[in-house]
């Protein structure tokens, strides 16, 4: 019988873990042998564990997980990264297969999409989560990112957490929206939006919106006349 594939999932959503756990038993080729909602714990139980595949999320609460795909390329070279993400900007899929990943799913795709994404990291080919084919995935992970994009200052003061709540409220999603979709209170995120907008120096949800699409966190053209 062939040796199953081992993998290590790093979210700090518990419940989204376990959900993920669950899809991933299906197939009986695959073994989740740690998780961890943290990217220092990530990098110890990597380093420990050397699983096949690690599945990553870009927010986490003490580090990008962009950051995390660099310093687990690092550690692990033969070790493949895929981001299992609610983001799906171009800035994030760029940073994420510079960073060393070679797989880029979002959280709402469908179980069997999930399962096809590790199968095809596994064999050591790109996956994106969409129609872009392999060939435009293999050029984005060579090309530089876009410098204007993501690089305001006081973007860059803004946690992880924060920069997910962010996109949220660009996008227009509502306090009780974001609770639901983080597992946090709706007054957690409130406290994060007051912070936000301290941050940066707003004081509407408006000027907030306006900021996003500035920064690119959200596309331009909707605040075109």
């Amino acid at each position: 019988m062939a040796t199953r594939k081992t993998l290590l999932i790093v979210d700090d959503h518990s419940l989204f873990r376990e959900g993920l756990k669950t899809i991933i038993s299906r197939n009986p080729a695959y073994e989740v042998v740690g998780e961890t909602g943290r990217g220092e714990t990530a990098v110890q139980m990597a380093k420990s564990l050397r699983p096949d595949l690690i599945l990553v999320d870009i927010s986490l609460p003490d580090q990008s997980g962009i950051e995390l795909a660099l310093q687990l390329r690092k550690s692990l070279p033969k070790t493949f990264i895929m981001m299992v993400t609610m983001h799906s900007k171009v800035d994030y899929i760029v940073k994420a297969f510079q960073a060393g990943a070679t797989g880029f799913v979002t959280k709402d795709s469908a179980p069997e999409r999930l399962l096809q994404a590790i199968d095809v990291v596994l064999k050591g080919e790109y996956f994106m989560d969409s129609a872009v084919s392999q060939k435009v995935v293999q050029r984005l992970a060579g090309v530089k990112a876009d410098r204007r994009s993501l690089t305001d200052a006081g973007y860059e003061t803004l946690t992880p957490r924060e920069q997910e709540i962010l996109a949220l409220l660009a996008e227009g999603q509502a306090l009780k929206s974001i609770s639901e979709r983080l597992f946090i209170s709706p007054k957690t995120v409130e406290n994060h939006r007051t912070s936000i907008m301290r941050k940066l120096g707003v004081h509407s949800t408006f000027e907030l919106i306006r900021y996003a699409a500035k920064v690119g966190i959200i596309d331009i053209d909707l605040w075109k006349e």
